[in-house]
């Protein structure tokens, strides 16, 4: 604010150059909006995955994102979704490369089996379309590496997309300990799951495949332990752990018959151990995090919670972490950033390198649930 008040002249000559400085910005936004920035096309592929159903209504939030095609083969489901979402007809398709070929999206958001992940990334890379998929990125090291493969050769982005990534308690944690506020780290403790699909009703086209191991990778040792296997390798920042150590059983065999409903992982690096809780069979939904260093703790609870406590503390301080700036709150927002050049997904929650640290992680797990040994790890070639 000036000290002393402007004379009527001066006064008139600033409203004046205000008013075409505001003039030139207005025009400038709008010749940005049709040329450049023009809203970002995307296209789904598969509607079995429950998550689809929060994506869908978070698109009326998101004007510079453009929904330009869904291929969904059940003609059935995809009419349940078109009523539900007041859906034009014009955007569905029972095959992939057709809606590909004519809709030309930018990037396609993956809502199959997780089994199907592999193939779509596939076609989707030979078309040039870049892809984001629901957690995790896949059932197996070997179709890891196979997407990786694609991804590199017809240079797209695979991005895999996990609901804790958006926790501002997690990035609270992680700053805390990058901050050295918590010392050295030396145990991470990764609580996640709910009282399992079918008791909270996720819906049939969910839980056919979520509970079918050949679709889903196994139960809750995947379905779960991918959280805390992409939380611990982001505080790591992509180290390959030594070793993975793991126990699955079902409790539940009358309603898991075929997958594990709970699972242990535990994932050793030098000085350090990680221990991954995944159930489906918690008293309710579950999505925390301790993380202990040589000088303190950090506890995340929910999306926006976190308790820390130093050494020479009684007790932890809980406080309501600091929201997350975009692109890092939400993940349209990091699809937009990505796909316009202003962000590129390397060493992070979301980014491929990082999941195939991951992979290599649930896929020693499910080895070692299943022969009772530890399994040794190396670094991935290049």
């Amino acid at each position: 604010m000036n000290s002393f008040p402007l004379r009527q002249p001066a006064m008139a000559k600033a409203l004046c150059l205000i008013f075409l400085f505001c003039s030139a910005t207005i025009f400038a936004a709008a010749q940005s909006t049709s040329n450049g920035d023009a809203p970002i096309r995307v296209a789904i592929v598969g509607m079995v995955h429950g998550h689809v159903r929060g994506f869908i209504p978070r698109l009326k939030n998101h004007p510079e994102i453009q929904l330009v095609g869904i291929e969904e083969p059940n003609r059935a489901l995809a009419s349940k979704y078109q009523d539900r979402y007041h859906l034009d007809p014009k955007l569905f398709y029972t095959q992939i490369g057709p809606m590909l070929q004519q809709t030309h999206p930018q990037a396609v958001l993956v809502y199959t089996a997780i089994s199907d992940h592999r193939r779509v990334i596939e076609i989707a890379a030979a078309h040039g379309v870049n892809v984001m998929v629901e957690k995790p990125l896949t059932i197996s090291l070997v179709d890891a590496l196979a997407i990786r493969r694609a991804a590199r050769i017809h240079h797209i982005h695979v991005m895999v997309n996990y609901e804790t990534t958006w926790y501002a308690s997690n990035r609270a944690a992680y700053d805390e300990l990058q901050q050295g506020k918590l010392g050295i780290l030396r145990k991470v403790i990764v609580r996640d799951g709910h009282q399992g699909p079918i008791e909270i009703h996720a819906g049939t086209e969910f839980t056919d495949w979520l509970t079918d191991p050949q679709k889903n990778g196994a139960g809750a040792l995947f379905d779960f332990g991918c959280y805390g296997a992409d939380l611990v390798t982001g505080l790591m920042h992509g180290a390959t752990p030594t070793s993975v150590t793991a126990v699955a059983q079902t409790d539940k065999p009358q309603i898991y018959p075929h997958v594990d409903d709970d699972a242990t992982i535990i994932v050793r690096y030098p000085g350090m151990q990680a221990v991954i809780m995944a159930s489906w069979n918690w008293s309710f939904a579950v999505k925390n995090m301790e993380v202990y260093g040589t000088k303190g703790y950090a506890f995340t609870q929910k999306a926006d919670e976190i308790g820390v406590r130093y050494t020479g503390q009684k007790d932890a301080t809980w406080t309501t972490a600091t929201p997350l700036a975009a692109p890092q709150n939400d993940s349209i927002d990091y699809l937009e950033a990505v796909l316009r050049g202003q962000y590129v997904p390397k060493g992070d929650l979301t980014a491929l390198d990082t999941n195939m640290i991951v992979m290599q992680i649930l896929d020693a797990a499910r080895v070692s649930a299943h022969t009772g040994r530890t399994v040794y790890l190396k670094p991935l070639p290049n």
